[in-house]
């Protein structure tokens, strides 16, 4: 009975998490609270500063073992060349599974401007790094308990694998394409050879927004969309987005709200009959730029029927920008300017 109470309560955090557990950084709303390199390797060194973010999200309070995620990342340009580097440590713990490991990234700026003034830039970037996996299962027994299944320790195993992608920026406009985990995974096998393995954790995110300001305002708007697809499921999702600037003395304010929706539904016995649903989150954030700081506070609630706590999942982005040039470009254009 223990074994079966563990063995819900990860399978409950699994669909929760959309399936993302030990394929990487998880895609969440983060990428929102100017840190799209998370998720976007050639947005490395795109903008006119180089940056670094801290980020550290957590689900469900008050619930043992829930699951966490912690990044940092920092990206910025060589100089005033083309070529722009990055890279990312994080920690993605949840409940008796986690994941920790690291990405660098090379990505090249290609520019068909015919000036400085006009944004017209094509990006490519190309990430490569190592995931730890561990599992814990030294408290699934109990003292002199034992089950042929169940090692009683931390088993853990370690997979490379590259992520791949491009951007185009024109004027106020923008659009990214990344693929990540390209490469066949080694197959985790934490129970020998008739173990569970997943060698498949290809994802293919698509993501395209315009910024639009009146001229001399100090207010803008940015709505835009991703879309993404795991391909070893087919399952998808749809991420709606709208948010807006105001220029102040010190800096800039900002905020918005995310809306995610999963194409695929669920099947649950509801009462007598079977209902289905299809994950949603809404998810509002917050934001400030204080000279080369930047403060962020994302809130993600899961509407739907059925769902593990009614409590939202919290994450606060730290950030700091350093190495300026001057902005090169006029356009509404934050990830760049």
């Amino acid at each position: 009975m223990k074994l079966k109470k563990y063995c819900l309560v990860a399978l409950i955090s699994l669909v929760a998490n959309f399936g993302f557990t030990q394929e990487g950084i998880p895609v969440y709303s983060d990428y929102l609270t100017d840190n799209y390199y998370l998720i976007h390797p050639s947005m490395a060194g795109v903008a006119n500063c180089a940056k670094i973010r801290l980020t550290a999200r957590q689900q469900w309070f008050g619930v043992d073992d829930a699951p966490s995620l912690q990044t940092l990342s920092m990206n910025g340009r060589l100089g005033d060349s083309p070529v722009a580097l990055g890279g990312v440590l994080f920690n993605d713990a949840n409940g008796y599974h986690s994941t920790v490991g690291g990405y660098a990234t090379f990505a090249y700026h290609l520019m068909f401007s015919r000036n400085e003034i006009d944004l017209n830039m094509l990006s490519f970037g190309l990430s490569a790094g190592f995931l730890q996996y561990k599992l814990d299962e030294s408290t699934f027994l109990a003292p002199g308990e034992i089950d042929a299944i169940i090692n009683g320790g931390v088993q853990s195993a370690t997979n490379f694998n590259m992520d791949f992608g491009f951007s185009y920026h024109f004027i106020d406009f923008y659009a990214h394409f990344t693929a990540k985990n390209i490469l066949d995974n080694d197959g985790i096998n934490w129970n020998g050879e008739d173990g569970f393995e997943y060698r498949n954790l290809r994802t293919y995110l698509l993501s395209s927004g315009y910024t639009f300001s009146k001229f001399g305002s100090e207010w803008s708007y940015e709505p835009s969309i991703m879309y993404m697809y795991r391909d070893a499921t087919e399952e998808s999702s749809i991420d709606i987005n709208a948010k807006v600037y105001k220029e102040m003395d010190f800096g800039k304010v900002w905020g918005g709200l995310s809306y995610r929706r999963s194409l695929d539904g669920a099947q649950f016995q509801d009462g007598s009959g079977v209902s289905s649903q299809k994950l949603q989150y809404i998810t509002p954030f917050v934001g400030v730029d204080y000279n080369n700081f930047v403060f962020a506070y994302t809130y993600s609630y899961q509407s739907n029927t059925v769902n593990f706590n009614t409590g939202g999942f919290h994450q606060f982005t730290l950030g700091f920008n350093f190495n300026c040039r001057r902005e090169k470009y006029e356009c509404n254009c934050p990830a760049i300017n």
